[in-house]
């Protein structure tokens, strides 16, 4: 019966400096793991053995693989193959490819898609045409081996490969050492590595966020001087990570680290007027808080609620600037412009959130209006449950609100006679 070893058991033994007050995630520390196949896609497995019956190199790779050692069950696999995009298209009927920086292919199953690259390496004889002059990557197909795809990811953490028929982890990087050390280390020069892809900046503080890592001192040094790269990547790309951030069961972690390297004002620089707000930190606690209950209980998440909590505070203030000039109505009309577009100049939120965000914004200044018809028509608005739920944050907040909070909750539960009555 094979002996298993967690790392937390290994790193005690061999770096007695760890901190035994931490509760973070354990793994398995042999060369030669016993990782619980059960907890493996059937499809990456699938996909896998019919890479390797064509005789290609086939293995699972990235955060499944750390995950897997973790413990953790992963929510999307990855395999990495020595096969071009075009090979894989072959072998798969259900396949797509996908990319131009990186071309990817994707293997459909149903609802699963199984994404599989193959083994890349740095191409060294046309830096020009690959590379902006900031280093930027902006094409990467030049393919290589799995010692050289290592070298190529991210993060050491990224860098495992999973054979699931020998049930060996392959660990050039010391990735396995990394995670015993629960920290997050790049691979390479860290200023290299930001300049050719800055979205690595942003994935290294979700990582640490989401596994409760620390990122090691080489790995953030360079974020104060390299963080407005991040401006000259694509927007939809941006906006892709800000939800990984926010929205895959670890906002308030996240949210802390962005915080912890400055991250945060520099994605949403309105709220900076607010940092020091205890009321403004309290509300935005509460909401991610409940955005990652919500997610840890199976629970639907709409971005635009959490985004309209981040500018709640910088929208009053506009407000109260225009009141000066416009009536309420109109100055609460004008000061949404205001925020949504000077938001958009550093973060391109799409329009269809935008919109739900005024929507639950206006709200705010409809639920106090309870008389005759208007609560009926009110409580029938599209956004009407977000804008309540909204609302109860603020109550939790400001105790001068909880009497409407109460009286909506109330007014929910109660039947048509009552509502008439209580619209009276």
């Amino acid at each position: 019966m094979n002996l298993i070893i967690t790392l937390k058991n290994f790193y005690n033994k061999h770096y007695p400096k760890t901190r035994p007050q931490d509760k973070r995630p354990t793994a398995n520390a042999k060369k030669n793991i016993s990782i619980k196949q059960k907890l493996i896609s059937r499809n990456a497995l699938q996909v896998i053995k019919r890479l390797r019956h064509a005789g290609y190199e086939a293995y699972l790779v990235g955060g499944s693989v750390r995950d897997l050692l973790l413990g953790l069950q992963p929510k999307d696999f990855d395999v990495a193959t020595d096969a071009t995009p075009e090979q894989i298209r072959k072998l798969f009927r259900n396949c797509r490819l996908i990319g131009r920086r990186f071309r990817l292919a994707h293997i459909h199953f149903g609802g699963e898609i199984i994404e599989v690259s193959t083994f890349r390496r740095e191409n060294t004889s046309a830096i020009s045409t690959h590379r902006t002059d900031r280093f930027m990557v902006i094409h990467d197909n030049t393919y290589g081996t799995q010692q050289e795809d290592a070298v190529r990811r991210d993060f050491t953490l990224n860098a495992l490969y999973y054979d699931p028929k020998s049930n060996r982890v392959i660990d050039t990087l010391n990735g396995i050492k990394d995670l015993a050390q629960q920290q997050i280390r790049i691979i390479g020069d860290a200023n290299i590595r930001y300049q050719e892809d800055p979205i690595r900046m942003i994935r290294a503080i979700r990582f640490a966020g989401k596994l409760n890592f620390d990122i090691e001192t080489t790995t953030a040094a360079p974020f104060s001087e390299l963080n407005k790269l991040l401006w000259n990547v694509a927007p939809a790309r941006l906006f892709e990570e800000v939800l990984k951030l926010f929205f895959t069961g670890h906002a308030l972690a996240s949210y802390q680290r962005l915080k912890q390297y400055h991250f945060f004002n520099l994605l949403f620089p309105q709220t900076i007027a607010h940092e020091q707000d205890v009321n403004f930190q309290k509300l935005l606690h509460l909401a991610l808080e409940n955005t990652d209950k919500r997610l840890a209980t199976g629970k639907s998440i709409n971005p635009a609620f959490l985004l309209a909590v981040i500018l709640w505070y910088p929208l009053q203030y506009e407000i109260n600037y225009q009141q000066k000039q416009l009536s309420s109505f109109l100055a609460q009309q004008q000061a949404m412009r205001i925020i949504i577009k000077r938001q958009l100049e550093t973060l391109v939120i799409p329009r269809r959130l935008t919109q739900m965000m005024c929507e639950i914004w206006q709200l705010q200044y409809r639920l106090p209006k309870r008389h005759g018809k208007r609560a009926f028509v009110t409580s029938k608005h599209l956004r009407f449950r977000a804008a309540y739920d909204f609302l109860l944050l603020r109550s939790h907040v400001d105790s001068t609100l909880q009497p409407l909070a109460n009286w909506w909750t109330e007014f929910q539960h109660a039947t048509s006679v009552e509502q008439f009555k209580m619209t009276k």
